[in-house]
């Protein structure tokens, strides 16, 4: 380290000089005073350090310093949530939000948040209410059932649903049905935390009838079937039929309850996709109480839903867990939003964006990439000339646990180096697409970097991305 020239010292301003300039008060107008301050103190601790170390002749840059200024206040001072391209084939991916819900759902969360509501207030009586009433009617006219609870998430509205029917108490569940989903949410450690004692019967691919009858005993609160929406066992299979595991549980007269997992409230097949078990069809077939969620298949918020008999809602309701896990009134307001799109069923390709998104064609989205193709090229050849970009046929994920071993055909675009191209080729790319001003999220796919056009199909969006990749940078 050398000693710095004292006249080079002498030539950083002071924090207060440079408060009182005209360029940095915009910035304290806009960042606020202790910000912009506590900042070019740090930027003024790197000019000192840099002259510690050079003893040459300096300069400073006042208006450079500035720009650098307001650079770090914009990086220190943007959202940490951020939307994104999500181009990763994923369609309900879970890292990326899930559900991309309708613009008549975000105007219905815009006025509950800016506006008092009647949450728990019934303007008829004028009395205090409940807030599950605003959705309760539309989820039993769509989904069946007396009754329903809306709780935060799926997970919370199977460990209500034990808790309140079956604690201190034995529910049977099948051996291969003990999921785990993502963020380490196992059935077993649920149960536990829940108070039950888990009563697994038969084996991993092979589970019936008389497995349940064998396992119940006075201490028996309940069966449960869990929908393994995650994976799929084939082969040499077999699990009790639903409707003889209800006859069953009501013989000794305990409650048969079914958890979805995702859950839909409509005929998945009438939209071209594989078949989803919906909650109407669990209820049909005996089922006293079905959980399922808001944010998956369904196309809503984050939301764990609770349909059945009026008396098992009843108990959950009461249970004094319902209010650490119940919703705020922006979810309820979409909720509420998305379940009256589900009425008109005609419309749903047209009005709920997740099933307009899994029902793209493979012929529409290839459309879409030639449309995009010239622009990404030329952005990708820009910075490596030895690049090749190109459309390819690819198959796109419904995500989320849902639908785990289907697949959706669908098109994308390919990025992969020619002649002696580094290998790191996909990595770094995938890195310069994550750094635009609105990240593009892709897949690397045998050394390539793919985009899937699946989800990008609005205009402006559409116009969004092709504009930014002139900003593409390795």
């Amino acid at each position: 380290m050398v000693n710095p020239d004292p006249a080079a010292r002498r030539a950083l301003p002071s924090v207060d000089r440079l408060l009182s300039s005209g360029p940095v008060a915009a910035l304290v107008s806009q960042f606020g005073r202790a910000m912009t301050t506590d900042t070019i103190r740090t930027l003024l601790q790197g000019q000192r350090e840099k002259l510690a170390q050079n003893a040459g002749a300096f300069e400073f840059d006042e208006a450079h310093f500035i720009a650098d200024c307001k650079t770090s206040l914009e990086k220190q001072t943007r959202p940490s949530l951020r939307p994104v391209f999500n181009l990763s084939g994923t369609v309900l991916h879970t890292n990326l939000g899930r559900a991309v819900m309708p613009q008549s759902v975000a105007d219905a969360v815009m006025i509950a948040m800016t506006r008092p509501v009647n949450l728990e207030f019934d303007l008829g009586g004028g009395a205090r209410g409940e807030r599950d009433t605003h959705v309760e009617k539309w989820i039993t006219r769509l989904a069946g059932g007396d009754g329903a609870v809306v709780v935060n998430n799926n997970a919370a509205a199977v460990y209500l649903a034990l808790n309140s029917l079956g604690a201190k108490k034995e529910v049977i569940v099948s051996r291969g049905e003990l999921i785990e989903i993502g963020g380490a949410f196992r059935i077993p450690d649920i149960m536990k935390r829940a108070g039950v004692k888990l009563v697994e019967v038969g084996t991993t691919n092979r589970t019936h009838l008389k497995d349940f009858a064998e396992a119940i005993t006075p201490r028996t609160a309940a069966i449960m079937k869990v929908h393994t929406s995650n994976y799929a066992v084939q082969g040499f299979t077999a699990a009790a039929p639903e409707v003889e595991l209800a006859a069953l549980a009501h013989e000794h007269g305990i409650p048969y309850i079914v958890d979805l997992g995702s859950g839909m409230l409509v005929n998945l097949e009438d939209y071209g996709l594989p078949h989803e078990p919906t909650p109407r069809e669990a209820l049909a077939n005996g089922a006293d109480l079905v959980t399922f969620s808001g944010d998956k298949l369904l196309g809503g918020p984050q939301a764990g839903l609770l349909v059945g008999k009026k008396d098992l809602i009843a108990r959950i309701r009461k249970n004094p867990m319902k209010r650490a896990l119940r919703v705020d009134k922006m979810t309820l307001a979409a909720l509420d939003a998305l379940l009256r799109l589900y009425t008109n069923p005609d419309k749903l390709r047209e009005e709920v964006t997740a099933i307009r998104l899994l029902t793209r064609t493979r012929a529409e989205i290839r459309e879409q990439c030639e449309r995009v193709l010239p622009y990404l090229q030329n952005a990708v050849t820009a910075l490596v000339t030895r690049a090749d970009a190109k459309i390819v046929d690819t198959g796109s994920q419904i995500g989320s646990g849902s639908l785990p071993v289907d697949s959706l055909p669908s098109a994308g675009i390919a990025m992969t180096p020619t002649g002696k191209a580094a290998r790191s080729f996909a990595d770094k790319l995938s890195q310069a697409f994550r750094a635009m001003p609105v990240p593009v999220i892709g897949h690397i796919r045998e050394g390539a970097f793919v985009l899937d056009f699946r989800c990008l199909d609005r205009v402006d969006h559409e116009r969004e991305f092709v504009a930014q990749l002139k900003q593409l940078r390795l």
